[in-house]
């Protein structure tokens, strides 16, 4: 019985030395990432289109001279705050997206194969000094953690982030950029601006103008504020969303993973 439970190690270690070389975790994880990096990019696409809506609507200008005296209003510049929030939510889709493009790269040099080698040797020499009974020099336990890391944190990573993902976030991440893009259609319709009339005209039609075309604007403003406001709690759920899958989730299972496998192997040097 206690050379069963000391050979459970070593064979621990010569399961994860096959899982270096034969990669099973890698194609699968690689599929992931470029699942999440399209899920950034049409986000981050989403929100410039927002973006040039509402600066479009920032630009619209309402005349109160209707006898060509008087003053302009400019009530997109109301639209500041929701255009601030628009701006930082495409700010962090592009740094979601550069994540995911990060990890795919890591990915790839987890797999390179010097990586593996390095595994594989202090792997060995680990295990056969465990088996022997011999002591186990502190700077062998750190580099067979540190290669255990190096070649499967970032696959393991990736597909605990995803499990999580589908469980808990993908569902909120769905409705919202769902709605996101509807507010986005919804608030190009109804653009406020109006093409002015180059046609002279009298004072009675200038009059008539005015109040058509100040009315008119002053709707679709109100509406389109309305619409955009409607839409701040979907940016803000899409902003936790990607949150945590790319940084707040990444980073535990990154930490837990590493205390776990210090604890394995860096505490039994005898």
């Amino acid at each position: 019985m206690v050379a069963l439970q000391r050979a459970i190690l070593p064979l621990l270690l010569l399961a994860l030395v096959a899982c270096a070389w034969f990669a099973p975790l890698d194609a699968p994880a690689g599929e992931k990432v470029d699942a999440g990096l399209k899920r950034a990019l049409v986000s981050f696409a989403t929100a410039r289109a927002l973006n040039g809506v509402i600066s479009v609507a920032q630009g619209t200008e309402l005349s109160l001279q209707p006898a060509g005296v008087g003053a302009t209003l400019a009530p997109g510049q109301l639209l500041d705050p929701v255009n601030d929030l628009v701006e930082r939510f495409s700010d962090l889709m592009l740094g979601a997206s550069v994540l995911f493009g990060a990890q795919k790269i890591l990915l790839g040099v987890g797999s390179y194969w010097p990586i593996s080698t390095m595994l594989t040797l202090a792997a060995l020499a680990w295990a056969w000094l465990w088996l022997r009974r011999r002591p186990i020099e502190p700077w062998l336990s750190r580099l067979l953690v540190l290669a255990l890391m190096l070649r499967f944190a970032v696959p393991a990573v990736t597909l605990g982030t995803d499990l999580v993902w589908q469980q808990f976030l993908a569902e909120d991440y769905r409705v919202s950029q769902q709605a996101i893009d509807a507010t986005t259609s919804d608030a190009a319709s109804r653009d406020p601006a109006v093409q002015a009339d180059a046609a002279p005209q009298g004072l009675l039609d200038q009059l008539r103008r005015w109040f058509a075309h100040n009315t008119d604007v002053r709707a679709r403003f109100d509406e389109l504020k309305q619409a955009l406001e409607n839409a701040t709690e979907h940016l803000i759920r899409l902003m936790v969303v990607f949150v945590l899958q790319t940084v707040v989730v990444p980073g535990v299972m990154v930490w837990a993973m590493w205390s776990w496998t210090r604890s394995l192997f860096e505490s039994r040097h005898r």
